[in-house]
């Protein structure tokens, strides 16, 4: 299972959810038939009844779940989807959970940490890179990122100067 995102807090009185997803930018709820809740050690595989955009964010209706009072239960809830409902990528694209935990070096070969987590920013996203004993911020822009490797969980980057120094 995929985390993709929170149930934050309920919507209306009929059950919807309001749904902030990690990447800002997807819309694989939009396509799927199921989802996997998890809160606490509650779990539960659920219906999708409706998926619709809602500001920066998005509305989720779950088959079943027809009042705030039955929504509530699930507000704090992690959402995942099966992997194989993700879309295909083409190549050389990846998914921000396939690197997660990659090794970052800058382009002189220097190791600099792990990605631990990636924010997404409405003015792009960041790799939190953590080792060593310091967090960099690391902007994921063609410029910056130079090379993402699967294959050797790897990712290299061309930090402008000064970057690192933050």
């Amino acid at each position: 299972m995929i985390p993709v995102g929170e149930l934050v807090t309920t919507h209306g009185i009929l059950g919807w959810l309001k749904f902030h997803p990690y990447n800002p930018r997807t819309d694989v709820l939009f396509s799927v038939e199921k989802v996997y809740l998890q809160k606490g050690n509650d779990t539960a595989t659920c219906v999708v009844e409706g998926c619709k955009a809602f500001k920066k964010d998005f509305l989720l209706k779950l088959l079943g779940t027809n009042s705030i009072l039955e929504a509530e239960r699930w507000v704090g809830s992690v959402v995942a989807v099966a992997e194989t409902d993700l879309q295909p990528l083409e190549a050389g694209e990846y998914y921000y959970h396939q690197i997660l935990g990659f090794d970052v070096f800058d382009n002189q070969g220097q190791w600099l940490g792990k990605v631990a987590r990636i924010w997404a920013k409405e003015g792009g996203d960041l790799y939190v890179v953590t080792g060593s004993g310091k967090e960099y911020l690391i902007p994921a822009a063609g410029e910056i990122i130079e090379k993402v490797d699967l294959a050797q969980g790897k990712v290299v980057i061309n930090p402008p100067p000064g970057l690192l120094d933050l």
